[in-house]
């Protein structure tokens, strides 16, 4: 079967099976058996894929039919511009995430030599990518899970930022030193137990429960981030943290002691991100 063929077939597969963007799943999983790029794929549609090839597209395809999400097939994904290493045991990073990365920036770049903490780092992506944008900034990670911080290490070497970046297995900002930081940022879990019929079938299969799910009511983890980053923030630090739409008015709740607190929104207008500054004593 030729590169037209394979592609065609996979498109109507991945339709009846109704994964989102057959076509572009199409591509990226015979991107990655082939080892080539887009470019390549219809520059050639007369290649015959070898029989080792078809195999390994066959296996490829038939696990994204079955909801594996293309990233943990792959390997990879995109952020920021960077590409990470992902696994089952982090969460696939996602272009909403980014939002973070740009309220950080202006902010941090009008801070002396910032000190930031990304807690709850799984991939790594956040404090990798703020790391690659700052480099006068001391940037440090904590993670819970020792097999993402594995993940999150080996993204810091491929990137070439392992000295940028100090990593500590840390259950959110425990451990961590009093009024130390500049910054917390983070992408906890927000989503409630009791909304998890509407997330897709291929997160709540596939991607860590944990890196998910806070809860009953998807606040418990910001709720513990919260009281944390108080502790860990210099006076006039900020917490920039991702959030959804249905716990935006709860996290403005929850945040009623700080200063400056905000919520920005993603492309869709939808709440994503939400930023505090502790109340200078």
């Amino acid at each position: 079967m030729d590169l037209r063929e394979s592609f065609s077939v996979a498109i109507e597969r991945l339709t009846a099976a109704r994964v989102g963007s057959p076509r572009m799943n199409a591509e990226v999983l015979l991107m990655f058996t082939l080892a080539v790029d887009r470019a390549y794929l219809f520059a050639h549609p007369e290649r015959k894929l070898t029989n080792d090839e078809a195999a390994r597209f066959e296996a490829a395809l038939h696990q994204r039919e079955q909801g594996v999400p293309a990233q943990y097939i792959t390997g990879h994904q995109e952020f920021w511009g960077m590409d990470f290493i992902v696994s089952p045991v982090v969460l696939v990073p996602r272009p909403e995430t980014e939002h973070i990365i740009e309220t950080v920036l202006p902010l941090a770049r009008s801070t002396q030599r910032p000190r930031i903490v990304d807690a709850g780092t799984g991939s790594g992506c956040i404090a990798l990518a703020l790391a690659n944008e700052l480099p006068e900034a001391e940037i440090h990670a904590t993670e819970i899970s020792g097999p993402a911080l594995e993940i999150a290490r080996a993204n810091a070497s491929r990137l070439r930022l392992e000295s940028r970046v100090v990593f500590h297995q840390s259950d959110l900002l425990q451990g961590l030193d009093a009024k130390s930081f500049d910054f917390v940022v983070s992408n906890p879990p927000y989503v409630g137990e009791s909304e998890e019929d509407e997330v897709q079938l291929e997160v709540r299969k596939f991607e860590p429960r944990d890196a998910v799910f806070a809860g009953p009511t998807g606040t418990e983890v910001i709720g513990r981030l919260i009281s944390q980053a108080e502790d860990v923030l210099r006076d006039g630090g900020w917490l920039i943290m991702e959030i959804s739409g249905t716990i935006a008015k709860e996290v403005g709740r929850l945040l009623g002691g700080w200063s400056e607190v905000g919520i920005v929104p993603d492309l869709q207008g939808i709440p994503r991100v939400a930023t505090a500054r502790k109340i200078r004593s």
